[in-house]
């Protein structure tokens, strides 16, 4: 049961035809239609965020070849191509929404694309998504303030809540970023398990603050696609992923460090 090894599928915006600042991370709906025939064909069961951690905090089994199907932000993609080839196979998913980025009352004007409205995101919650969050601004939360974050976490949870009545459980970090203190603000802000990237599978060892997804991108072909289902060659994948992210990771502790300094001499 603690060594099964669950990928969790990230995804952006699924659309023919995106703009630049979404492109490298969209799929074409043929794109997605095609990677979910294949995981029905090799036998996978979707789940969503909330199941999977219910079966790993309580001990009951997983269904056999789990898979999880995610999307972040908030792109209108998700409900005009991503819903129907869901519903074609009858598979559940996650969608995490930045609350301040979709369209109607708590639009910021933060959205990177043609973003959901609220009633889309309803007709995808009544089609069996779950809708989690990914804050209310999609800043990286380990280097706003105590203050912010708090106010992120929960403005988000309220947005949600509000609009479509169940309290959200699931939430997944922007950017991939968390640290401690962000960890421990998600717990606490009433939110039960939390999603990051680190592009490799999840284990229930990772905690449910910390499950590690796969990026589903542009350039994912066919056979990346199965050896990120299958849990092959996922360094080589993402080698490159990683080397930006040790190299960013080094920039933002010392702006982090830089912040404190600050603080501190103020």
């Amino acid at each position: 049961m603690s060594d099964v090894r669950v990928p969790i599928l990230m995804y952006h915006a699924v659309a023919t035809d995106p703009n630049e600042a979404t492109r490298a991370l969209s799929v074409t709906p043929e794109a997605f239609a095609e990677q979910l025939t294949v995981l029905a064909d090799r036998g996978f069961t979707p789940v969503t965020t909330a199941e999977l951690a219910a079966c790993w905090r309580s001990g009951r089994a997983l269904p056999g070849r789990p898979v999880l199907i995610t999307f972040d932000d908030g792109y209108e993609g998700v409900h005009r191509h991503a819903l129907p080839a869901l519903a074609k196979h009858g598979f559940p998913a996650t969608l995490f929404v930045s609350t301040g980025w979709l369209r109607g009352p708590y639009d910021t004007g933060g959205g990177l694309d043609t973003m959901l409205d609220w009633d889309q995101v309803r007709e995808l919650a009544a089609a069996g998504v779950e809708i989690g969050g990914h804050s209310h601004s999609h800043p990286q939360l380990d280097q706003v303030s105590d203050a912010t974050l708090r106010f992120e976490l929960i403005h988000c949870k309220e947005i949600i809540s509000d609009q479509l009545g169940p309290v959200p459980a699931s939430f997944a970090y922007p950017y991939g970023y968390s640290s401690r203190r962000v960890r421990q603000a998600v717990r606490e802000t009433g939110w039960a398990q939390a999603l990051a990237v680190g592009n490799g599978l999840a284990r229930r060892a990772q905690g449910p603050y910390a499950l590690r997804r796969v990026t589903v991108r542009r350039s994912t072909d066919a056979e990346e696609f199965e050896r990120l289902i299958e849990g092959r060659a996922l360094a080589r994948s993402f080698a490159g992923d990683r080397a930006l992210t040790k190299g960013y990771a080094v920039l933002r502790r010392a702006r982090q460090a830089r912040r404190l300094v600050v603080r501190s001499a103020g």
